[in-house]
């Protein structure tokens, strides 16, 4: 997960290339704002691989319908699939698809620790202009997240995002052994990706601390699945 290496807390796998992808016109317009390319590596499928419906995605969609040249940050891997499906759909994708590159020398004086890696991520990191975004797709990166970093981080999410934007998150119901990362296959369908362990899982978070999260979101819907995975939109 991209934003996990950011924070120092995995090694880089492969490499990233990045590229501008075309915008498809569509019947209702929008004024526009800042441009956004989509940036962030396209990558080989990994294994073992699933796939599983998911009510989250076919609720996220109906909900961006007839928007037409929409913006959406994607704060997972940069998967082609991802961004083709989108971008097909009229959307320009941004990815924080980035690696941490440092030297080892220079790593070795930064502060690493919890408060310093989120103090080091929220300045580097998220740098658009506010109500830039349609959507965002957040998977479940807060549950791999410091706690301290996790609010502020909503609350910019929340400024970057326009009136009636979505947010798809993922939660996990109880602590995960393994780590996944998702991509969409269809409408309403993820495939996810077993991965090797990056970081373990920082935090279980129950309703009522998710509610409280996203405090400023009119609109709370989840979607509890049985492979413990609780899927829930956020509408601004």
């Amino acid at each position: 997960m991209s934003i996990l290496h950011k924070l120092g807390l995995g090694m880089s796998s492969g490499t990233s290339r990045g590229g501008s992808l075309p915008v498809h016109a569509n019947s209702r317009s929008r004024t526009p704002g800042v441009p956004i390319s989509a940036v962030g590596a396209t990558r080989a499928p990994e294994s073992p691989e699933s796939r599983r419906f998911s009510n989250g995605l076919k609720e996220f969609l109906w909900n961006l319908d007839g928007l037409g040249r929409g913006t959406l940050l994607d704060l997972g891997p940069a998967w082609q699939t991802t961004l083709s499906f989108f971008i097909e759909r009229g959307f320009r994708v941004s990815s924080e698809e980035k690696r941490l590159r440092e030297d080892p020398d220079a790593r070795e004086k930064l502060d690493m620790t919890p408060s310093g890696r989120a103090t080091r991520f929220l300045a580097e990191n998220l740098q658009y202009p506010r109500a830039t975004f349609d959507a965002v797709l957040l998977w479940d990166l807060l549950d791999y997240l410091e706690p301290m970093l996790v609010k502020q981080m909503v609350v910019n999410l929340t400024e970057l995002l326009r009136p009636g934007g979505v947010i798809l998150a993922m939660f996990h119901s109880k602590k995960p052994e393994g780590f996944q990362r998702y991509r969409v296959a269809d409408s309403n369908t993820l495939q996810v990706i077993s991965s090797a362990v990056v970081c373990p899982a920082q935090k279980v978070y129950q309703n009522r601390e998710i509610q409280d999260l996203f405090g400023r979101f009119r609109t709370m819907k989840s979607f509890v699945g049985r492979d413990q995975l609780r899927e829930t939109l956020f509408i601004k």
